[in-house]
């Protein structure tokens, strides 16, 4: 049965905090490109928020034709949203873990406002931050405002690889869009690894 994000969380913390970020990432498990993640804060009025993101749910669970139906709703919705990035050479330079944060710190500094709280994905913890936060475990299924941020973070990724496809179109991301398929760990074998490419990751054997 697949699980459905919901408010539980943000009602409970709006009794204490107007503002609440909800923030995931897209690509930390990536071979290339850039690691993205997505914020958003949600306004606090729960029963328009049911009505009008009733659609959303865990990006993974959906279609990229839903998520991109989905991003400009979520967009129009929100009292504002972030996107922030950190590249594939800055995440061999630090690790995926300091780069992931490093997006997310990007990601809230496009916001006009600073939120009171934080609720991410598991694995997300933005400890450097004095603010109250908790993060969730399979958090994009569990938050409905998670699960907006990850849709953004999904979005907004795929169309940057869709872009770095143009400029390198022989490694073919317009398909696993820098994700380990056999495909792609293939043409880096017979091709080498493009400017793009996280070069400290490992790679699988392509047979």
């Amino acid at each position: 049965m697949i699980s459905l994000p919901d408010l539980t969380h943000e009602k409970h913390i709006w009794k204490a905090c107007q503002h609440i970020a909800g923030m995931d990432e897209a690509g930390r498990g990536a071979l290339a490109g850039p690691v993205c993640v997505g914020v958003v804060i949600l306004p606090n009025n729960p029963s328009h928020l049911s009505s009008t993101l009733k659609r959303v749910r865990d990006s993974k669970q959906l279609t990229p034709r839903e998520r991109s139906r989905l991003a400009p709703i979520i967009k129009e919705t929100v009292l504002t949203w972030g996107i922030g990035y950190a590249s594939a050479k800055e995440i061999d330079q630090m690790g995926i873990v300091p780069a992931t944060r490093l997006a997310a710190s990007r990601a809230l500094e496009m916001l006009p406002q600073f939120p009171h709280f934080l609720l991410t994905d598991f694995r997300l913890e933005l400890p450097e931050l004095d603010i109250p936060q908790a993060a969730l475990v399979k958090g994009d299924q569990r938050s409905l405002s998670i699960a907006c941020a990850s849709i953004l973070a999904k979005t907004a990724r795929d169309e940057t690889m869709l872009a770095l496809h143009e400029q390198y179109p022989k490694y073919g991301f317009e398909k696993h869009k820098g994700y380990g398929t056999l495909f792609h760990r293939v043409k880096i074998k017979k091709l080498g690894h493009s400017p793009i490419h996280r070069v400290t990751f490992k790679i699988k054997s392509a047979g």
